[in-house]
C-alpha cells in the first residue's frame, strides 16, 4: 500500500474508532487526502474534519485536533514528521524523509501498476459511444473533439483496469440517407451526361460526392441507368464510411464495433422496444402520429416516435439502441454528444426510466463548438476558399499529435479555439512540443549518463530494466532535496487525476497534467546538475528521478494517443 493510501486508511480507522464514522460514510462524503501545492502548509492535507463536523455536531478544528493527536501515536507515525491544523479545520502533514523514500521506491518498483486500480476499487464494465457522425460526408473538424474525448476516456478507463466497449453508431436510416442517395445519383448522371434533376432541396452538394461518383461511373458506366436508390445509397455510404474509418484510424482512434441504425429496423429491435412502451400504456395517438409519454419521466413534453407518414423519428431509433446497451449488462453507458443535444439527454433518460432501467447508469458528455483561429483571428470554414473544414485537413496541416492534443485544450463544455499559429510552431509555445521535448530530454540524460563510465552504464541498465533492489534504492535516496520531493509529488498526482477522469470524464485534465509534469522536469533539469562525477550518490538519485519522469511522461503520451519521439 502506498504512503498516501496508508495515511488515508489510518484516518478512516481513527474516524471509526474515535467518532464512529465508518469508511463507507467517509467515501460518500468525498473524503480526500491530497498533496498540497504550497509547501508552507506541509506536504499533505486532509478535509475529513470539515466533512464530518455537521454530522458529529462538533467544531471542525476540535475534530482535527483529536485526529492530530491520534495520528502522532498511530501506526503511521513513521510517515508523519509534523501534523498541524490550518484554517477552518484542514489537517496538514509534513512527511518524514522515510515516507518520501518509501513513496519513491513504490513508484519505481510498481511502475505503471502504481497508478492502476487495486483490489477493493470498483472495476466497471463500460459502453462508450462517440463520434457517430452521419455517414453523409467526411468528418467535420468538430468531430475531432468528439473523437479525442471518447478515445482518451476509453484509454484512461482501460489503463485503470475497467472493461471498455467502444462503439460508433452509424446513422444510416431516415430521410438524410434518402437525400444522400438522390444527391449521389444526380452526380453520377451528371458525369455520364444523362438527363437528371437537380440535387434535391436539403441534399448534399459537397465536392466529395463528385469524387466518389467518378469511381462509381468508372466501375459501372451506363449500367447506372438501371440502378435503384438502394444501390446508390449502399455504394456512397460504404465509401463514405471507409473514408471516415480511414481518417479516424490515422487519428489513432478505433472502435470495437460499428453499429448500424438500419439494423434496428431490420431485426425488429425498434418495433419491439416501442411495443414494450405500448404494453406499459405509455404511448398514445394524436394527429395521426404515435407519441411517447416522456413528460411522465422528467422530459419537458411528450415526444413523437412515429410520424403521420409512418416513418420513425430519431428518438424511436435511440430508444431501441439504448435498450440494447442496457440489455448488454454494462455498468456504465456513456455517450459523447454535441452541445446541441442538451435537451436530448433528458429525453433519453426518460425513455430508459420508462423501460424500467436505472437511468443513473447512463451518462452523457456534451462538448462545445470548435473554432479554428490563426493569429487570434477566426478562420472561416470553407473548402472553396482553401480554409480548413474537415478533420483530415487539420491532421494533414499540423500532424496527428498536435491535432489530438489541441482538441483537449479546454473542458468539453467550453468552446474551443484551435490556434493554428501556435499549433504549427516547434517551440515551447506549442504544448505538444514542450511535453515531447521533456520526454526526449529524459532519454538523452539517461543515454549521456551511460556514456560517462562503466559504473554509471551498469546503474542505468539496471535502473531501466527495473532491477534495482530495495536496498540499493534506499542507499541512493538519502540525499533527497525539496526539488526532488516536488517532482515525486507531481508524479504521484497522476494516481488521483486518472481516478478523477474516470469519475467525471474531464479528459482535458490529463493534457494539463502532462504539461505540468514536463514543466516541473524542465525546471528540475535547469536547477539541478543531474550528472555530477564528484557526487555519485546524488547522480544516481537524480537519474532515478529522471527515469520516473520518463516512465510517467511516457504513460501520459500513450494514454493521450501521442507518439514518444526518440529525438527532436
Amino acid at each position: 500500500m502506498n504512503v498516501m493510501l496508508r495515511l488515508k486508511q489510518e484516518i478512516k480507522v481513527l474516524m471509526d474508532r474515535v467518532f464512529q464514522v465508518h469508511a463507507d460514510q467517509l467515501n460518500a462524503m468525498e473524503f480526500k487526502i491530497n498533496f498540497d501545492r504550497e509547501d508552507e502548509f506541509g506536504d499533505v492535507s486532509c478535509n475529513v474534519a470539515m466533512l464530518c463536523a455537521k454530522k458529529l455536531g462538533k467544531n471542525p478544528r476540535e475534530i482535527a485536533a483529536r485526529i492530530k493527536d491520534e495520528l502522532e501515536k498511530s501506526d503511521v507515525k513513521d510517515l508523519c514528521q509534523k501534523v498541524s491544523i490550518a484554517g477552518p479545520g484542514f489537517i496538514n502533514i509534513l512527511l518524514t524523509p522515510q515516507a518520501w523514500i518509501q513513496l519513491t521506491c513504490q513508484l519505481y518498483q510498481q511502475h505503471k501498476g502504481f497508478f492502476t486500480l487495486k483490489a477493493g476499487e470498483h472495476h466497471a464494465n463500460c459502453h462508450l459511444e462517440f463520434v457517430s457522425a452521419n455517414p453523409t460526408g467526411p468528418l467535420h473538424l468538430g468531430s475531432g473533439r468528439n473523437a479525442i474525448i471518447g478515445d482518451v476516456l476509453g484509454r484512461v478507463l482501460l489503463f485503470l483496469g475497467h472493461s471498455v466497449h467502444r462503439e460508433y453508431y452509424i446513422n444510416d436510416a431516415g430521410n438524410q440517407m434518402d437525400l444522400l442517395a438522390q444527391s449521389f445519383r444526380v452526380r453520377c448522371y451528371e458525369l455520364l451526361e444523362l438527363p437528371t434533376e437537380s440535387i434535391p432541396e436539403g441534399g448534399y452538394q459537397g465536392a466529395y460526392l463528385i469524387d466518389i461518383a467518378r469511381e462509381c461511373v468508372t466501375e459501372f458506366g451506363k449500367e447506372l441507368m438501371h440502378k435503384d436508390d438502394a444501390f446508390f445509397l449502399t455504394y456512397v455510404k460504404d465509401h463514405l464510411l471507409q473514408m471516415i474509418e480511414h481518417d479516424l484510424r490515422d487519428y489513432h482512434v478505433h472502435f470495437d464495433k460499428w453499429f448500424s441504425e438500419r439494423s434496428l429496423h431490420e431485426d425488429g429491435s425498434l418495433t419491439d422496444a416501442l411495443q414494450l412502451l405500448e404494453d406499459k400504456e405509455l404511448m398514445y395517438e394524436k394527429d395521426g402520429a404515435l407519441w411517447f409519454k416522456s413528460s411522465e419521466f422528467g422530459d419537458d413534453k411528450d415526444r413523437v416516435v412515429k410520424k403521420q407518414d409512418g416513418s420513425y423519428t430519431y428518438i424511436a431509433s435511440d430508444i431501441a439502441y439504448h435498450k440494447k446497451k442496457f440489455d448488454g449488462g454494462y455498468d456504465i453507458i456513456i455517450d459523447v454528444l454535441g452541445h446541441d443535444h442538451h435537451g436530448y439527454v433528458r429525453r433519453l433518460k426518460a425513455t430508459m426510466k420508462a423501460l424500467g432501467y436505472d437511468a443513473d447508469r447512463f451518462d452523457v458528455i456534451l462538448y462545445q463548438l470548435v473554432n479554428i483561429t490563426h493569429a487570434e483571428q477566426v478562420v472561416k470554414m470553407s473548402k472553396r476558399s482553401g480554409n480548413f473544414a474537415t478533420l483530415r485537413e487539420i491532421i494533414d496541416a499540423v500532424g496527428v499529435d498536435v491535432a489530438r492534443f489541441f482538441y483537449l485544450n479546454r473542458k468539453a463544455d467550453q468552446q474551443l479555439d484551435f490556434d493554428l499559429s501556435v499549433a504549427l510552431q516547434k517551440s515551447d509555445e506549442n504544448p505538444v512540443f514542450y511535453i515531447q521535448y521533456a520526454y526526449v530530454r529524459t532519454n538523452s540524460v539517461m543515454a549521456k549518463a551511460a556514456q560517462q563510465s562503466d559504473e554509471l552504464k551498469q546503474f542505468v541498465n539496471q535502473l531501466e530494466g527495473r532491477k534495482l533492489t530495495d536496498m540499493v534504492l534506499k542507499e541512493n535516496l538519502g540525499t533527497l532535496q525539496m526539488s526532488d520531493c516536488q517532482l515525486i509529488k507531481k508524479i504521484f498526482s497522476l494516481h488521483d487525476i486518472l481516478r478523477v477522469i474516470a469519475a467525471n470524464y474531464q479528459v482535458h485534465l490529463l493534457s494539463y497534467y502532462a504539461w505540468e509534469l514536463a514543466h516541473t522536469f524542465h525546471t528540475y533539469y535547469a536547477n539541478n546538475r543531474i550528472i555530477d562525477p564528484n557526487d555519485m550518490t546524488s547522480t544516481r538519485m537524480r537519474l532515478l528521478m529522471t527515469h520516473l519522469v520518463n516512465q510517467t511522461l511516457g504513460l501520459c503520451l500513450e494514454t493521450l494517443g501521442l507518439s514518444k519521439p526518440e529525438k527532436m
